[in-house]
């Protein structure tokens, strides 16, 4: 917990009107097997009664309040404050198993290679119900140019991410212009300066529920756009041609999809007109195939 030393972790929770769920956070990882850390929960503006409940803890949590700016400058709140060797993020909604620090901290004292780790998640949706495991992708591990390929690749996202600080704080935590990319955009930059891996063990509980951010289609295709333009300095030298273009242009085809589920098929037509002109080749067929389905008025 808070101590005049400097811990081995920092736990940051970011929380917006957070107080039917901020409870359940904060007690799972006060549970942690693992204690030695500092838990910073950043209330980012909440009108309801989140900052009450938080105050409820005393000192066992260091909280800070700020004007509401979104989930990334919360974030970043808390990185700034950060002593930890380590920093782990969860989301107020979600919730930790009570191995997930040690199994983790474990993990990162014995490879120095890595900047990063994850775990698998179990996913619920709002009545605690199990729908799902959000689980390690092939061996465990991953380069930079596969977490650019699969956004998804760092299982239980930010709630499951333990990483070194340091390389945290001087790329300068989440970008706060991108918009539903920016867990993604750091992942990937902390790819390219060190290795990932994740433990294949349910180590987190990842909350399913409607009306999040990410059904913002405008802003949501805004920022994968720019995030998959600033980052693409980061692959290695041959796979920034072709190999580039296909991601890119493998991402305006899911937002073309998007699109045509909404019921605006001259935005999903535009797209995949724009992915047709980055990689003609390497998604052709894709995209055929999907604008037949646009224009047929087809579900995808």
């Amino acid at each position: 917990m808070r101590s005049t030393t400097e811990p081995t972790v920092s736990v940051v929770i970011p929380a917006f009107n957070a107080a039917w769920c901020i409870r359940r956070a904060v007690d799972s990882v006060l549970a942690q097997d693992f204690t030695d850390f500092e838990l910073i929960v950043v209330d980012d503006g909440s009108t309801d009664d989140t900052a009450e409940v938080l105050r409820g803890y005393g000192d066992v949590l260091r909280l800070v309040s700020q004007p509401n700016g979104g989930m990334s400058r919360a974030r970043n709140a808390g990185i700034r404050l950060a002593r930890g060797r380590y920093i782990a993020f969860l989301d107020a909604d979600d919730r930790w198993l009570p191995a997930k620090l040690g199994r983790q901290v474990a993990l990162l004292d014995q490879r120095p290679e890595l900047a990063f780790c994850a775990a698998t998640a179990s996913l619920e949706d709002p009545d605690g119900k199990p729908v799902g495991i959000w689980a390690c992708q092939g061996d465990g591990t991953a380069s930079v140019a596969e977490v650019f390929a699969a956004h998804a690749l760092i299982a239980g996202g930010a709630s499951s991410v333990l990483a070194r600080r340091e390389p945290v704080q001087a790329l300068g935590g989440f970008d706060e212009a991108l918009f539903g990319a920016e867990d993604t955009d750091l992942w990937i930059r902390l790819a390219a300066c060190g290795g990932f891996a994740c433990i294949p063990e349910a180590l987190v509980v990842v909350l399913k529920r409607p009306g999040s951010v990410s059904r913002n289609r405008a802003r949501m295709r805004a920022g994968a756009l720019a995030m998959t333009r600033k980052n693409r300095h980061l692959l290695p030298a041959d796979k920034q041609g072709a190999y580039w273009r296909a991601l890119y242009a493998g991402t305006l085809c899911d937002y073309a999809k998007w699109a045509c589920r909404e019921g605006d098929r001259g935005a999903a037509l535009a797209d995949l007109a724009r992915a047709f002109a980055c990689a003609p080749i390497g998604r052709g067929r894709l995209i055929a195939s999907i604008a037949l389905a646009v224009l047929a008025g087809g579900r995808l």
